[in-house]
């Protein structure tokens, strides 16, 4: 796995024990609870038409990367709808 440059230095930091970590508030604990719930919450149900090369293509990646291609799909689709693709 490569690094980035500000991760790698975060990695250097905490192996040299400089970096000083914080607990949690609880609030913050709340927040992160919160959503993480709203993140796995699935409400709707599609059906959804692909490609046979596609959709092989979704199942190697999703296999490589330990998940279902389901799950992969809807982090795709969260991922373009939030700007992020």
């Amino acid at each position: 796995m490569e690094f980035n440059k500000e991760e790698s230095g975060i990695l250097k930091a905490l192996e040299k024990n400089e970096l000083a970590l914080e607990s949690p508030t609880i609030a913050e604990l709340k927040a992160i609870k919160a959503a993480a719930e709203n993140t796995f919450r699935k409400d709707r149900r599609v059906t959804l038409r692909l490609y046979e090369h596609d959709f092989q293509g979704i199942q190697k990646k999703a296999m490589e990367m330990g998940i279902p291609y389901q799950t992969l799909i809807s982090g795709l689709i969260h991922q373009y709808v939030e700007g992020e693709l």
